[in-house]
């Protein structure tokens, strides 16, 4: 059962429009898991963005809470696609991250360009998530500012593992570990700062250049992991096996140090 209301936070009326929030609790794992979500407003762009955040309900309060941005893959500016990955952004909340997902897509926005050099095309799509994510982790900072943002955590499937990849390479000093799961057009950082991990699917090759080589791996302790699921699966379309493989390996690389 979903219910709906209006919040109101002074310091941040002109950044918020109609802050419709639902909230659901489920149970998975270690901690109970609260979904909000809510629409912020940059004014800097006219534009909304809306966000679920998946809360941890820990008592008391998990200190040096990390923080945990996910980032969808393209879904023809239906939206919704926060929920799309589900299986993975409550598991990362059931383990005590503070997640939060972001919708990229709007229906007004222009849709995906389908032709040509899709790097080059594609580049300002990325650019509009790179500033969205750096928006949403600022605002985050005023509203949360307890948690722990120094081992922050982005994560992007397909085209948002593009925008996570074009983030990493722009604000390197903002986050600590980037994962992406197959993304294909925007070329992974060679940098040992942030972190780089990257889940490979069975079917899409990555674009010439995306992924590091083997030498590049070594130097900078880059993570490429293939693995037998579908590029198309790794969203709540896979398997319970598929889910279960991704969610641990994306649980292991958060563990690491």
């Amino acid at each position: 059962m979903y219910y709906k209301k209006i919040i109101y936070l002074l310091p941040l009326l002109p950044l918020l429009i109609a802050c419709s929030v639902e909230k659901n609790m489920t149970t998975v794992d270690n901690y109970q898991v609260k979904l909000d979500t809510l629409t912020l407003f940059d004014q800097s762009r006219g534009r909304k963005i809306p966000i679920a955040i998946y809360k941890p309900q820990a008592k008391p309060k998990i200190p040096n809470q990390q923080v945990i941005i996910f980032n969808h893959g393209y879904g023809f500016n239906k939206g919704g696609d926060y929920f799309v990955y589900s299986y993975l952004t409550n598991k990362l909340a059931s383990k005590g991250f503070y997640t939060v997902s972001i919708q990229h897509e709007l229906a007004t926005d222009m849709p995906l360009p389908t032709e040509g050099n899709l790097q080059l095309v594609r580049r300002p799509f990325w650019q509009s998530g790179s500033d969205t994510i750096l928006f949403v982790l600022n605002e985050l900072k005023k509203t949360q500012p307890d948690l722990d943002y120094k081992h922050l955590t982005i994560i992007g499937h397909s085209n948002g593992g593009d925008m996570t990849a074009l983030f990493a390479h722009q604000h390197p000093h903002l986050v600590y570990k980037i994962i992406t799961m197959d993304n294909r057009r925007m070329l992974l950082p060679r940098t040992s700062i942030p972190k780089i991990y990257s889940l490979r699917s069975n079917d899409y090759p990555a674009d010439e250049g995306v992924l590091p080589n083997e030498e590049e791996q070594r130097k900078y302790k880059i993570t490429i992991q293939p693995t037998s699921i579908n590029h198309g699966h790794m969203d709540n379309k896979g398997s319970e096996e598929e889910k279960k493989t991704l969610n641990d390996f994306v649980l292991k690389y958060l563990k690491e140090s």
